[in-house]
């Protein structure tokens, strides 16, 4: 099994990419709107890849936060608020927004169980700054550590109730980038009592199941590598520091933020310490490439993977969707 998770590029796999993967053995798929249709297209596609792999756990991926990140929409599947809309109801009634928050993230979880998805990139876990990049800060769960912790825990805690394993990310911290990582690679420098803040959300949910890298620059910890690249961030930040044994995988390796080839990225963040590489475009040149730079995933990542699918083995979804948007709603005061 290859260190790395694939995408793929329409709504069925394509027979190259059938006998490609079969070949290549990735560790899991994630999916994009260009894979979604409608539900019976989507559970025949995760059919295939459960049938193509032999693994009935097999992770298959999406990024399903709500609000402007959201792969499954109407008028197929219901829209869902993106992280400030239960911060704002924090402020006001923290149990409230947890419990919101906490049903949103079950229906969500129901949602995408219907149709074969197991892992949903979810929570973020990014303390917002008064200039965060709009990237973060429109989906952010606010400014405050403890509450980010709190509702990340939630979002967790609901996921899991409906058959989903869900993902921190973005480590060690998101929130003090000022642009754009799809285009720009940010540097921070922040010295290290300041990042404490950062880390703080993280370190309270350092049992997560899953975990993902940022392409940011620490200059209080590594002033030449991105986090994703860095073995000092990856080591003695997210592992000692955090405490975080999970799954650590990267943020997608083709955003701009990152230099060289794809496989140059790929060993690069494998060396540094990740257990897997996201890899999301589904370029078959880049992709045979990714496979040609890396071995097979080591028996730690392996055990890592393992103990993260079965957070969520023999859970059998028994949660109302419409009954938990219409709790999350009434919370909201949107009812």
């Amino acid at each position: 099994m290859k260190p790395v998770i694939f995408g793929l590029s329409g709504p069925i796999l394509a027979p190259e990419e059938t006998a490609f993967f079969a070949a290549v053995e990735p560790a899991g798929y994630i999916l994009f709107k260009r894979n979604i249709e409608n539900r019976a297209q989507v559970r025949a596609l995760t059919d295939s890849l459960r049938a193509l792999s032999g693994r009935d756990d097999v992770p298959i991926l999406i990024d399903q936060e709500g609000g402007r990140v959201a792969r499954m929409g109407p008028p197929e599947w219901p829209a869902f608020p993106a992280g400030p809309a239960f911060d704002a109801l924090y402020e006001l009634a923290p149990m409230s927004a947890i419990e919101a928050v906490r049903a949103n993230a079950e229906a969500i979880a129901l949602m995408l169980s219907e149709v074969g998805i197991n892992v949903d990139c979810l929570p973020l876990l990014d303390v917002a700054q008064p200039d965060t990049t709009e990237a973060i800060s429109t989906r952010a769960l606010g400014s405050e550590p403890l509450r980010v912790a709190a509702m990340g825990r939630a979002i967790l805690d609901g996921l899991r109730r409906g058959g989903v394993v869900g993902v921190v990310k973005h480590m060690p911290g998101h929130g003090r980038a000022k642009v754009d990582t799809h285009y720009y690679l940010p540097t921070v420098t922040a010295s290290d009592a300041e990042l404490a803040i950062d880390l703080r959300p993280f370190a309270s949910l350092k049992d997560a199941p899953m975990g993902m890298t940022s392409h940011i620059v620490f200059e209080a910890w590594d002033k030449d590598r991105p986090a994703t690249l860095s073995p000092v961030v990856i080591e003695q930040i997210i592992r000692q520091r955090i405490g975080f044994d999970g799954l650590l995988m990267t943020d997608d390796i083709d955003m701009k933020a990152l230099s060289g080839t794809a496989g140059d990225k790929a060993a690069g963040a494998i060396a540094a310490g990740c257990d897997l590489v996201l890899d999301c475009w589904a370029r078959m040149d880049e992709m045979a490439d990714i496979a040609d730079r890396l071995g097979e995933m080591s028996a730690a990542s392996r055990a890592r993977l393992e103990r993260a699918m079965a957070t969520v083995a023999g859970v059998l979804p028994s949660g109302d969707l419409a009954a938990l948007i219409e709790k999350r709603d009434q919370l909201l005061g949107l009812v």
